[in-house]
């Protein structure tokens, strides 16, 4: 018998598959065998009449049955105003995608924790597990592989190393040079610069040695669950800095658009931290009780550098001004977003509009905001919400269980890839979704007024005739 709240989030889920066809411009569902904690875009591949073709980054979570992998797929993304309202809400829960087709399986050592690719180029790939190494990933390059028991794990292009204990979750590249960002156990932050490996790690595949890096990872037994046999071998890089500031493990990383020197980090301390590389290893301004649980996602705004969004156990969204927070004080947010049951696991400001960002939590749902619409009164998408928190304008609740990562597209405008994990709605499993909605949603009020209008004229005149 399904409890009161497994019942909830099916009634949920029931409701909003009744209202796909008329809140989505697209949406494809694709069931996973294995849970994916990670989805990223990788680069774009083709232009169709109809629809784009795109690499996905994804990865199986395994029970050791089979390795965990790394998986690199190729996705159909239907252009807007394209596909048929009917068509998009007849899926299949069980059935997988025709939209997603793996392209390429890399055998991971380890589980997949954590996927984010190089801005500048997006076949390298950055990738997080439970050891102190960061791996790095030409993912064009790696062969592909038969995930079987007994296989012998796929050799990474490169291994930063620095961190004392598992740095498992904490990762990001930054969008300005090829440097690498992680944070772990040890409350580090640890910053490395790939710039010279990376126009020879497509010839890294045999035993030779890359320039400057000794020949393997194992250069030291790291504490706290980061012992030998969880390291890898392959070619290797020590850290450019190690900064200290948290007092608990470092939950999310992020580097300011801008600035390959300036990165902020959150962890389970509650703290905001702000560093500065120019400036030494201890924080710039760090930012005490940001809220009242741990931290578990950090984001910065790529159009306006001043704003920082943090996303917590506590189940809030907090909004900074940097210009506003001050070091060794009680950080107080510009804003405070909550529309969320449970813990937040990802923050994202969105590419296409400055103001706009989405959250996922563990309730399952996939929140869209924008932090210009509070205080103004505006009405839910999503699901019936006359009590809207402030703010929200959109929500996802296409996943039955917890929304561990999303990813907007920036070479498909207003187009999301969300994947939960589904182990405790339906005993195993993931659901991968990639999805639009519809543009009468957050295009200009006036716009789409005059829009209806003109529909509503040509309706009018059919009739007549």
């Amino acid at each position: 018998m399904k409890s009161q709240k497994g019942r909830s989030v099916e009634d949920k889920y029931t409701q909003w598959k009744s209202l796909v066809p008329v809140l989505y411009d697209w949406l494809a569902n694709h069931n996973l065998v294995w849970p994916s904690l990670s989805c990223r875009w990788g680069p774009q591949l083709e232009q169709a009449t109809y629809k784009n073709r795109q690499r996905l980054y994804l990865s199986e979570q395994t029970d050791g049955s089979v390795p965990n992998t790394l998986v690199i797929a190729n996705c159909e993304v239907v252009k807007p105003r394209v596909a048929a309202a009917e068509h998009i809400a007849q899926f299949n829960e069980e059935a997988r995608s025709p939209f997603v087709k793996k392209y390429k399986t890399i055998i991971h050592p380890g589980e997949v924790n954590r996927i984010r690719e190089l801005p500048q180029d997006s076949k390298i790939v950055a990738t997080h597990t439970d050891s102190p190494d960061v791996l790095i990933w030409d993912v064009e390059a790696q062969p592909n592989r038969h995930a079987v028991l007994g296989a012998t794990d796929s050799r990474p292009d490169l291994i930063l190393t620095g961190h004392r204990e598992n740095a498992e979750f904490a990762l990001a590249m930054c969008p300005t040079e090829p440097f690498v960002l992680s944070g772990g156990k040890d409350k580090l932050v640890v910053l490395w610069s790939i710039h010279d490996h990376i126009s020879t790690l497509a010839k890294e595949q045999g035993p030779a040695k890359s320039p400057g890096s000794s020949s393997t990872g194992t250069k030291h037994a790291s504490k706290g669950g980061g012992s030998n046999e969880n390291r890898v071998n392959g070619p290797s890089i020590e850290a450019r800095g190690s900064y200290q500031g948290h007092e608990d493990t470092v939950e999310d990383v992020q580097f300011c658009p801008s600035s390959a020197q300036e990165f902020c980090s959150v962890g389970d301390d509650s703290c905001l931290i702000l560093w500065d590389a120019r400036a030494g290893s201890t924080p710039t301004i760090k930012v005490e009780k940001a809220h009242k649980a741990d931290i578990h996602c950090v984001d910065w705004n790529r159009h306006d550098t001043n704003l920082i969004l943090t996303g917590s156990a506590d189940n809030t969204i907090h909004m900074f001004d940097r210009r506003n927070l001050s070091s060794g004080g009680v950080g107080s947010p510009v804003h405070k977003f909550a529309g969320h049951s449970a813990a937040v696991l990802c923050v994202q400001w969105s590419p296409d509009k400055s103001s706009v960002f989405g959250s996922s939590a563990e309730d399952g749902i996939l929140n869209i905001w924008d932090h210009e619409k509070m205080g103004k009164g505006q009405e839910t998408a999503g699901l019936k919400a006359p009590n809207a928190p402030p703010g929200l304008f959109f929500q996802h609740a296409g996943h039955r269980d917890k929304v561990v990562d999303f990813h907007w597209n920036t070479s498909d405008p207003w187009t999301i890839v969300s994947v939960s994990d589904d182990c405790e709605s339906t005993n195993g499993g993931g659901t991968l979704q990639i999805w639009r909605m519809i543009d009468l949603i957050y295009r200009p009020v006036d716009e789409v007024l005059w829009e209806l209008d003109k529909y509503k004229s040509h309706i009018l005149s059919c009739e007549k005739n």
